[in-house]
């Protein structure tokens, strides 16, 4: 959570002092707001006074292209930063985000949850969601596909396939979140402390970015409805599209919390016999920058995005696969998405580099056809697309 930079951790320490006064502050401030927000009916009037009050708290919304904005959409898709994403939202418009975690009651309630009862598998939450949806009556609904918060700026997690299994159209909803001196969101926190840590610093900007409709094609797959959706909300923050899903996460934050528990012992010999044979071209290496390149190629396995000359210089510092796999995915490092190097396999291509080039070649292709996206393009005006005629592409696609 704590920056790395000197400079940073010094800002920090200098002001602490001001935060703790802010907290304290905000705190009952805060307890006004959710008073107001009880009180008054949900409508704009209400939307704009809490929305002026929480600017008091540090929060600050904005809002890109809000003609995009479609009144006839019911499902609202998005990515998931932090444990407030639904509550920003529902500043801007009137949505619903069911509870899908956490026993119903006050806390549910209090947070903006809408409870559907018990759901005891996906398939009767889609049921219950498709009655909601029913009633044009009732506003419309904002799903987290992630199923898991991140920090937004290394990629997303794979997208669940239920929450498009809903309705046929849904409206992508881009968020991104920043704030000074101290990391936007940390794995494993609770909804509390990132309340306390929210009060904390100066402000937390939410930038929210409208997105047009993405309806379903024909006789198109749920999954690869979420898989599309996935790539134009990549392409539109700038991150890769990863096949990580939350379950992912929550096995490699187990495994970070058994590692952290583990006191360091060196790896017991081996017989001669048992070791395993070098290669030859690794004759006269060190073997520490053996043991680096393994454990380099351990990571590549599971970011293939990531440059592995960045893997091998946080590995250098870490000395660990899962810290610096952590280290990777919230962010700590930074980095651009580069080519495979030469002398090594080239993995399966991620769904945003398939993004990528289909923006590179989506423009010259027919309009029939799908877009090639295994292919580089060979000629150099088709390298040097822009990002804006990309996007323009792949939003003609998803419409077709």
């Amino acid at each position: 959570r704590f920056p790395t930079d000197g400079f940073l951790l010094l800002a920090l320490l200098l002001y602490a002092p001001v935060g703790l006064c802010l907290l304290v502050l905000r705190l009952f401030i805060g307890v006004h707001v959710f008073l107001v927000s009880c009180a008054l009916p949900d409508s704009v009037l209400r939307r704009f006074i809490v929305r002026v009050m929480c600017s008091v708290l540090g929060l600050f919304v904005r809002q890109s292209d809000p003609q995009l904005r479609d009144v006839s959409v019911r499902v609202y898709i998005a990515n998931h930063v932090t444990q407030f994403d639904h509550n920003v939202v529902n500043l801007l418009t009137s949505c619903n985000t069911p509870a899908l975690n956490g026993a119903p009651g006050f806390i549910c309630w209090s947070r903006g949850f809408m409870e559907l009862g018990v759901t005891g598998s996906r398939a009767e939450l889609v049921d219950s969601l498709k009655v909601y949806s029913s009633h044009r009556g009732n506003p419309p609904l904002l799903l987290f596909p992630e199923e898991a918060a991140t920090n937004g700026r290394a990629g997303l997690l794979r997208f669940s396939s239920w929450p498009f299994s809903v309705l046929d159209v849904v409206q992508p909803v881009a968020l991104q979140v920043q704030r000074p001196l101290i990391t936007v969101s940390v794995a494993d926190s609770s909804w509390i402390t990132e309340l306390l840590w929210t009060f904390f610093v100066p402000f937390t900007v939410y930038q929210v970015r409208w997105m047009p409709p993405v309806p379903r094609r024909a006789e198109e797959p749920s999954e690869d409805f979420a898989l599309r959706v996935q790539e134009l909300l990549a392409v539109e923050l700038g991150v890769v599209s990863t096949r990580l899903t939350a379950a992912d996460k929550s096995e490699h934050m187990k495994r970070l919390r058994h590692t952290s528990l583990l006191p360091f012992a060196p790896a017991p010999s081996q017989p001669p016999a048992a070791r395993p044979r070098m290669p030859s071209r690794l004759t006269g290496v060190a073997p520490e920058d053996v043991r680096i390149a393994t454990m380099a190629q351990q990571v590549r396995e599971v970011l293939p995005h990531v440059p592995l000359e960045v893997i091998r210089i946080d590995l250098a510092q870490t000395n660990c696969v899962d810290t610096t796999i952590a280290n990777l995915l919230e962010g700590r490092v930074p980095f651009f998405p580069g080519s495979k190097e030469a002398g090594t396999d080239p993995p399966a291509p991620s769904t945003s580099q398939a993004a990528a080039a289909f923006g590179a070649q989506g423009s010259v292709a027919a309009p029939s056809s799908k877009p090639a996206t295994k292919q580089f393009a060979k000629s150099p005006v088709e390298r040097h697309l822009s990002l804006q005629e990309r996007k323009r592409a792949l939003y003609d696609y998803a419409r077709r």
